[in-house]
């Protein structure tokens, strides 16, 4: 059957846009406000504070990985900083940043200048390419956050041996390392996810069959009773169950998929829109092209000619 998380992953099409090493030691203290990309960092040594406007700080230990995949303030600082913060009930805005000073290396260094460093980071942001990434950033938890295990630490002890080199190629295999931890953490977060969204969906055995289901044979007319009969639910249970859950009702869920599939179709350019209506379970091409210009605001045809 059909892997909901991994379409996620591959109709996002994430991709590296910057990654650096920043090592830190004292006190400091660096908040962003301007991000217009998703960040992530992974804790390569030592532990340090996140605080992500709208949540209450996370402690990061060695081995953990964080991402916020939508545009997010956040502050990041030694446990020193942050209980400061906590305790004065500061304005994170108004609190003086630690300047940061590039090392010949090519890493960052944050509190002290001098000595061996209490917490090393590798910290970036990346990009995802897909045409409807509202859609799919919607289904994923506003913060991402994924204390250590066995599989996890095994791709972070490989991420921080490539970031500390300067092999050939060392972009392209970060970015694939760091596609492939962002499936795991997904994966490992989808039992602890409290927030509505496709993860916690995961999480419902019973919601799980349904949305393997749509994602296998997303072209067939699904009803709301045959994906509770596939559940093993009452069809208003099911539908309950489905809404509260994901966020949206299982139609709704149904059609937004569609779209997005249909978005990348598009963007194909040997896909003409009888083929993409065929694909994404509509009879005509014509009834494709109504419901996907109500649904997006513009005819398909201007949709795939539109800027990439």
């Amino acid at each position: 059957m059909s892997d909901p998380l991994a379409e996620v992953v591959t109709l996002l099409q994430p991709q590296l846009a910057y990654a650096k090493v920043v090592q830190a030691a004292g006190a400091w203290r660096v908040r962003r406000n301007d991000l217009h990309q998703p960040f992530y960092a992974v804790v390569l040594q030592g532990r340090t504070t996140l605080t992500v406007d709208g949540h209450a700080p996370v402690a990061l230990d060695q081995g953990d990985f964080v991402l916020v995949p939508a545009s997010s303030g956040f502050t990041m600082a030694s446990e020193d900083e942050a209980a400061a913060d906590a305790t004065a009930n500061a304005d994170a805005d108004a609190t003086v940043n630690t300047a940061p000073v590039a090392g010949a290396d090519g890493t960052v260094r944050l509190g002290e200048r001098h000595g061996p460093a209490d917490v090393e980071l590798l910290v970036g942001h990346c990009v995802f390419g897909a045409p409807d990434v509202s859609l799919l950033v919607s289904l994923l938890p506003s913060l991402l956050h994924v204390r250590d295990t066995g599989r996890l630490a095994t791709l972070v002890r490989l991420i921080g041996d490539e970031s500390r080199g300067a092999l050939p190629g060392r972009d392209i295999v970060l970015a694939r390392l760091l596609e492939v931890l962002l499936i795991e953490a997904l994966r490992g977060s989808a039992q602890n996810t409290a927030a509505p969204g496709l993860l916690r969906g995961l999480a419902d055995a019973r919601l799980a069959v349904a949305l393997r289901q749509m994602h296998e044979d997303i072209a067939r007319p699904w009803t709301v009773a045959e994906l509770a009969k596939g559940a093993a639910l009452s069809r208003s249970t099911f539908f309950e169950r489905f809404s509260q859950a994901l966020g949206v009702a299982p139609m709704a869920y149904l059609l937004g998929w569609r779209m997005a599939r249909a978005k990348t179709l598009l963007r194909q350019n040997d896909c003409s829109v009888a083929t993409v209506a065929q694909q994404v379970g509509y009879g005509s091409a014509s009834a494709f092209s109504v419901a996907f210009t109500r649904h997006v605001g513009q005819a398909p045809m201007r949709f795939a000619n539109g800027p990439k």
